[in-house]
């Protein structure tokens, strides 16, 4: 008999732009089969190499719009002129099938979930220090003087909404980092509330037979 109940854990992860959460989660995919990373839907035109259903969903305006009046986003935001948003009914698919689902959306999209399904696990990626931060950044030979400043304007108000997520974890190294996501969902796959009733009813039962037996 399956002890724990079968439906999957909504997990949601932030952080600041260069904190590593993408490659965190990589790791952790690799070590967890029944999981699955959450693709978004967006308005915006495909990149180059970017697949439909991979990457994004490629919607048209109109679609997404469409989908919003319909109420089909657990959450969605307008960025440079584009939609972009987690689809409802695929995410509710794969967690009734038991299957872990992470969402890597920022801030403000994660709240927007929050307020609708309290039991998300919420976990924010941090860099070891701000310092460390900029120099990955500088690694990259990517960013501007002026896009570095921004990417530091938003990291210090994203910082600011840690308490709003249950879990920290420091990503100084991948791995550790990853073995530190890894223990959360255990954790949370043992919680009471996710026992099954039948199996509590089943140890009340054999409690009462061998208090008879005793007796």
């Amino acid at each position: 008999m399956n002890k724990l109940k079968t439906r999957g854990q909504l997990v949601v992860i932030s952080g600041p732009s260069g904190c590593g959460k993408d490659t965190v989660v990589k790791e952790v995919l690799k070590t967890n089969k029944d999981t699955w990373l959450s693709v978004s839907c967006t308005s915006r035109a495909p990149r180059p190499k970017e697949v439909d259903g991979k990457d994004y969903y490629f919607l048209t305006k109109e679609e997404f719009i469409e989908k919003i009046d319909k109420g089909n986003f657990l959450e969605f935001a307008e960025y440079a002129g584009n939609y972009y948003g987690t689809p409802k009914d695929v995410i509710e698919e794969k967690l009734e099938a038991g299957i872990d689902v992470i969402l890597v959306i920022e801030i403000q999209g994660a709240l927007k979930i929050k307020e609708k399904l309290d039991d998300t696990i919420f976990i924010f990626i941090l860099p070891p220090s701000m310092r460390e931060l900029k120099k990955r950044l500088d690694g990259r030979n990517t960013e501007t003087k002026e896009a570095m400043f921004k990417r530091f304007q938003s990291a210090y108000q994203e910082i600011n909404t840690v308490n709003k997520y249950n879990y920290v974890v420091i990503n100084d190294e991948v791995e550790e980092a990853c073995k530190k996501v890894n223990a959360i969902l255990i954790s949370e796959r043992s919680r009471v509330d996710r026992i099954e009733e039948t199996f509590l009813n089943s140890l009340e039962e054999e409690i009462h037979e061998i208090l008879v037996e005793l007796n």
